[in-house]
């Protein structure tokens, strides 16, 4: 679904732009509950072409975000459209609860400046929840 190629991309690791070269996916479940342990936000990609990846994201999402509990505003979805992918942005209908989440559509080829940003503008919003909540448990521990 491309997020070693969003991954690089983001970190500045590469331009990010360019042919598609598939990692293999790795998903132990029994080490779900270390990736969870005191995360602030999830970010969930999938490639919106693929009905299993809109079937996959609703488990992702339950897993990831309710069963922590996470607000909806600490997890981002990211609908990822490979080089060369149609990228249809308009007809993309998600269920409820997915609905009600911040939706971006990346595509590198076409818009690589306004996915960084969205991502930049995700990471801060992750870090002004991190600092009130610092901030609540200050005051919590001096009264």
């Amino acid at each position: 679904s491309g997020k070693s190629v969003l991954a690089n991309f983001v970190s500045e690791s590469t331009e990010g732009i360019g042919s598609y070269s598939p990692t293999q996916g790795v998903r132990f479940e029994t080490c779900w509950p270390a990736l969870m342990k005191d995360s602030h936000g999830v970010i969930i990609i999938f490639n919106p072409e693929l009905p299993s990846h809109l079937k996959e994201i609703e488990m992702w999402y339950s897993c990831f975000v309710q069963q922590q509990p996470l607000l909806d505003s600490q997890c981002l979805l990211v609908a990822h459209h490979k080089p060369g992918s149609a990228g249809d942005t308009e007809n993309l209908s998600l269920a409820y609860p997915l609905n009600k989440l911040k939706l971006i559509h990346s595509n590198l080829e076409e818009d690589p400046e306004d996915v960084r940003m969205e991502f930049i503008k995700y990471f801060r919003s992750i870090i002004t929840i991190m600092n009130e909540s610092r901030e609540r448990e200050e005051m919590s521990i001096i009264s």
